[in-house]
């Protein structure tokens, strides 16, 4: 689970930063990303329908996003908020899969 000052949850973030934000994607990850004037970086992950109708398989896949982007945040910039999006082929990643495209998407966003 994320720490509560490093999630993105009022609509009207995610809603700033789809609008102006930059995008940038790695692999079946997508993101936009915006500078804020908080000393901190937040994270919001999205995980439509398209991903699997299913709620438990939507669950899973934002738990392992979140543990990926937790166990880097003290080497992510500060100042920032990001959404992250994901395409249908994560359904059958594993975590380390994940993880790895978590880190060459902050990467390829110049956040860590």
């Amino acid at each position: 689970m994320l720490p509560k000052p490093q999630r993105l949850t009022k609509e009207k973030d995610f809603e700033r930063v789809y609008k102006k934000g930059e995008f940038f994607a790695q692999d079946f990850l997508m993101g936009k990303m915006l500078k804020n004037n908080l000393n901190v970086t937040r994270f919001g992950i999205v995980v439509g329908v398209k991903i699997s109708k299913k709620a438990t398989k939507r669950n899973r896949v934002k738990r392992r996003l979140r543990e990926a982007v937790r166990l880097k945040l003290k080497d992510i910039k500060k100042g920032f908020d990001v959404v992250i999006m994901v395409r249908p082929e994560i359904a059958d990643k594993d975590y380390h899969e994940i993880d790895a495209a978590v880190t060459k998407l902050l990467r390829k966003a110049a956040l860590l």
